[in-house]
Order: C-alpha cells, then structure tokens, then sequence
C-alpha cells in the first residue's frame, strides 16, 4: 500500500465546501450525492496530479504533493472539474482551497509540524471557488503555472492562531476572480482537520514522556553509574523534552 505521507519537501492542499450547513438544508438527502460528486472529482484530479490523500473529514480534504507545481495543477483542475460538474437540483458547490508549502517531519501519528496547519488555516481564510497559496508554495511554482492561470498578490495576512503570511490568489482566466476579503480570523471543516491532525501530534508526544517519565522519576538504568557530567547531561535531556513538548502545544494550540 502506497504511504500518503511524501518525504522532504512537500506541498500541503486543504480543502473544504463553503457553506455546506446551508448547502444541506437546501438539498435535504440529496447532499450525500453533492459531497460523494465532490469527492470523487477531487480525488481523481488530486491523485492524476500525484497527490496523496492524507486525511478526509466530512466535505473537507488533506493532500500532499511532492512538488509545489503539481499541487497548483491540481487545485486548477479540480477547481475547473467542480465548475463543470452538472451538480443535482442546480446546487451551487463551492469550494475553497488553500495550499503551503513546508519540509515536515513524519512521525507514527504522520506529519508533524506546524505546516500542516498553517495551509489549513490558509484554506479556511478563503472563499468557495478560490486557491489560496502561502509565499513559499508561490515562490516554488514560479512562472510554471497551468494556462489561463495568473497570481495575484494579496498581501500580508493575519490567520487564526499563526504569524502572518503573505497571501496570493490563482486566477483561473475562466472563473470569478473577485472575492470578498480574506476571513483570516473564522474557521472551516479545513481547520478542524488541521487541528485534528495537531492534536494527535500532541497526544504522542504525551505518550513518549509517559513513557520515559510515568513515574515522575527518569528511568533508573538512566542513573546508574553517572558520573557529575552525566547527571549534568541527563538533566539538559530532560528540559529538551519538556521544552519540545511545550513548544507544540504552543505552536499548535
């Protein structure tokens, strides 16, 4: 079974259906086709692109990409596939997408990093029918951009829980390329996805310090036959452990 999760440097694609409460009491039980369309026509886009599917959460996706490139293919054609869908009862699908760019870790619960949900929070800040990208995923892509297609830079923005980024927009030459303004400070399904994915990060580094620490003393092979240094040393040991484990909650949370 292929592994979802690319090595080194890898583009991160969240998406999500704007609106999709309203959307659902609009359609009733025709919504569960609406999201199985959805889902289908992203998945074969994404995975034509060599996308990966990370996790999926109700009408929201998480994908990653080895190259910066293919992620915007993806996203334009995904984009494009949605827009020509014959969707039931003249549903109006929208869906916002949102892509960074990072060099993540992969532990046992994944990738781990805080990249993971900065490009969640970069989803979630958009609008149905708009492609986000952080500097890092514009940078990368460069002029290399599928036909039809420019940037457009949107400046510095503040998003939930993270630093600022500086925002661009793909405009497709044949859809909307006028949106509101970014909603840097309210959430989506993207977002819950994305802090889904920190908190198993947070639940394992947890788990390793219980571990090591279940007792609330080291492990006592640790101590035996320590010299003055290497009570010194261990003592260093452990504040890197606290200090990473709280520096993940801090940056997750």
């Amino acid at each position: 079974m292929t592994s979802p999760y690319h090595a080194g440097t890898v583009t991160f694609l969240f998406t999500d259906i704007e609106g999709s409460t309203k959307l659902l009491q609009e359609l009733g039980d025709t919504y569960g086709t609406v999201v199985a369309d959805h889902r289908r026509i992203l998945r074969e886009s994404f995975a034509s692109a060599g996308g990966r599917e990370v996790d999926t959460q109700g009408d929201a996706f998480f994908y990653s990409f080895p190259r910066a490139r293919d992620a915007v293919a993806a996203a334009v054609d995904g984009q494009r596939a949605l827009a020509a869908h014959d969707w039931p009862d003249g549903a109006d699908v929208r869906v916002r997408m949102g892509l960074h760019t990072g060099e993540p870790a992969v532990g046992e619960e994944g990738y781990v990093g805080l990249d993971v949900v900065r490009a969640s929070r970069i989803c979630s800040a958009g609008h149905g029918g708009q492609i986000l990208l952080s500097e890092t995923t514009r940078a990368l892509a460069g002029s290399d951009l599928p036909d039809g297609v420019s940037v457009r830079d949107l400046g510095e923005q503040h998003l939930k829980d993270v630093r600022s980024e500086r925002i661009y927009q793909l405009d497709l030459a044949d859809a909307p390329r006028s949106f509101p303004a970014l909603k840097a400070d309210k959430g989506s399904t993207a977002d819950d996805l994305g802090d889904r994915l920190a908190a198993r990060v947070e639940a394992m580094v947890e788990r390793e310090l219980d571990n090591a620490f279940g007792d609330g003393r080291p492990p006592t092979r640790l101590l035996a036959g320590l010299t003055a240094f290497g009570l010194a040393t261990l003592f260093v040991f452990l504040a890197v452990l606290v200090g990473i484990g709280f520096l993940i909650k801090v940056a997750f949370f």
